[in-house]
């Protein structure tokens, strides 16, 4: 758990019967000392992949962008690459 933060927020939900007693349980079983300890835990780390997801799919999605931009350009060879090719060409024929 975090320490050194200051915690001054504060966030209510309204749970059926059921839904307490599931997380009751589950907070037992998982050795948080609290409900809301388990709350918090299991909502923040599910929060934090939903958002590592999200970056993911935005940065793949853009660097797919960038590459295929880059590699359908049509861009003029520079005298390196020319003369790379004059080479292979007098090699192969």
């Amino acid at each position: 758990m975090e320490t050194g933060f200051s915690k001054n927020e504060r966030f209510e939900i309204r749970l059926s019967a059921e839904e307490r007693a599931l997380f009751a349980k589950a907070q037992k079983l998982s050795g948080d000392r609290s409900i809301s300890s388990f709350i918090l835990r299991v909502v923040k780390n599910q929060a934090q992949e939903i958002v590592r997801q999200s970056e993911l799919l935005v940065l793949t999605e853009r660097d797919r962008n960038r590459f295929f931009e880059i590699a359908l350009a049509e861009v003029e060879p520079n005298t390196k690459l020319k003369t790379a090719a004059d080479r292979h060409q007098s090699l192969v024929k």
